[in-house]
């Protein structure tokens, strides 16, 4: 009998021991290899471009009107926005996700993104991911995002994350000490204006080596987005997570055979 009782009260400790672990613990990455397809949206200006725009700038350039008919799309076809950490703990740890999940990101950290984006998204329920060039917020270069209006975006749940401090090519020129000042001094900026540590980071202009990633590994980055073009993510490679880039010229049918469609 106590031998029964016994065993019951151990399966009984072993069963809330293991609810209290999905509740409240992070899922924890394991070596199982997964592959995953997340269309992670790549954006930069979501602004109508200047009458003296070049063809660089016409490229960058998503139109409010666009990028609304986009967030219709997507809601409309039963699309989620999730996180990057969301996308990084199902291809680490195996986390469930949405039936159709997509991550929209932007780049560079205009100041559209605040005008236009930010605003269109939250009346559209969405989140986003928010790369910034930390100083450029720091002089509080005309056309970029502010860090007070950073500071809103975050309270509002949109994510925060490193895009380096002053957008040099990584990957030349730049050795280890010049290296660990764009990567570790960005993330502890962003740390110190927004409150939360970024664990995410954006290659400046898509360019990255070994030792970049090296670098990104020693400061806590556990993931980055490239500019290789893609929906496959694989779980030993999340520093070189692929995106999907919208740009000025993509339609409405362009953007819904990117998602849908699309194996890049």
């Amino acid at each position: 009998m106590n031998r029964v009782f016994s065993l019951r009260r151990l399966l009984a400790l072993l069963f809330i021991t293991i609810w209290l672990a999905a509740a409240l613990g992070p899922a924890r990455a394991d070596e199982t290899r997964r592959r995953l397809r997340v269309p992670i949206l790549m954006y930069h200006y979501v602004s109508e471009p200047p009458e003296d725009a070049d063809r660089y700038r016409l490229d960058l350039s998503v139109t409010p009107e666009q990028f609304a008919a986009q967030l219709r799309w997507l809601r409309d076809n039963g699309y989620t926005a999730v996180s990057l950490d969301d996308v990084y703990r199902a291809l680490r740890a195996g986390a469930r996700l949405p039936e159709r999940p997509v991550v929209l990101t932007f780049d560079d950290g205009y100041a559209d993104a605040y005008q236009h984006a930010f605003r269109l998204l939250r009346q559209h329920a969405m989140t986003g991911t928010f790369f910034v060039v930390t100083e450029w917020l720091d002089q509080a270069r005309p056309g970029y995002l502010t860090w007070d209006q950073a500071r809103e975006m975050a309270a509002a749940g949109m994510s925060i994350q490193s895009h380096s401090r002053s957008h040099p090519d990584l990957s030349r020129g730049c050795d280890h000490d010049c290296l660990v000042y764009q990567v570790l001094g960005s993330v502890e900026t962003i740390e110190a204006e927004i409150g939360v540590r970024p664990r995410f980071f954006c290659y400046p202009s898509g360019r990255y080596n070994r030792e970049v990633m090296t670098v990104l590994e020693q400061v806590g980055i556990v993931a980055a987005v490239t500019t290789q073009g893609g929906t496959l993510h694989v779980s030993e490679r999340p520093l070189e997570l692929a995106r999907v880039r919208v740009r000025g010229s993509t339609d409405l049918g362009d953007f819904a055979w990117m998602l849908r469609d699309w194996r890049g």
